[in-house]
């Protein structure tokens, strides 16, 4: 089906097609983002279902899977569980004091920054960019200036 004959039949169907509209809770990139994370899991069923039950028992241990297995690169690789448990902190401590560690061991292994592991209090799908920085800057020793 052609682009105009989509949008053609969505309009004579009273469906208002999605503009994707960054920063809006109910568009488009919410749901395509879950269905990208669906469609790359291993376990993503390449058949249809032969019973309603054994789809829900998919989805059932899908959202397992994505509540508490899932690390989420936008949460700082916890789970959404242990966000909401509040337990995300002290896993981002744990690891932030193991970078930092690692980069006491080794200085020269550490060309740059290490990677943030601050809490994100606000999380935004399509976060604006201005002033955006993914790296804690740490100050370089001279050896490092000179590497």
């Amino acid at each position: 089906m052609k682009g105009a004959t989509m949008l053609a039949t969505l309009q004579a169907l009273g469906v208002m097609p999605s503009l994707s509209r960054p920063g809006v809770s109910n568009d488009n990139p919410y749901s395509e983002s879950l269905f990208k994370t669906l469609k790359y899991r291993p376990a993503y069923p390449l058949q249809t279902f032969d019973t309603l039950f054994a789809a829900r028992t998919w989805v059932t241990g899908l959202v397992r899977w994505y509540n508490h297995e899932h690390r989420h690169s936008a949460i700082r690789f916890v789970t959404p569980a242990q966000r909401h448990a509040n337990l995300d902190q002290q896993l981002l401590d744990r690891r932030a004091t193991l970078y930092e560690v690692a980069r006491q061991r080794n200085p020269l292994r550490w060309k740059g920054p290490t990677r943030n592991w601050k809490r994100v209090h606000t999380v935004h799908l399509n976060p604006d960019q201005v002033g955006k920085s993914e790296l804690t800057r740490h100050p370089q020793t001279q050896e490092q200036k000179a590497a």
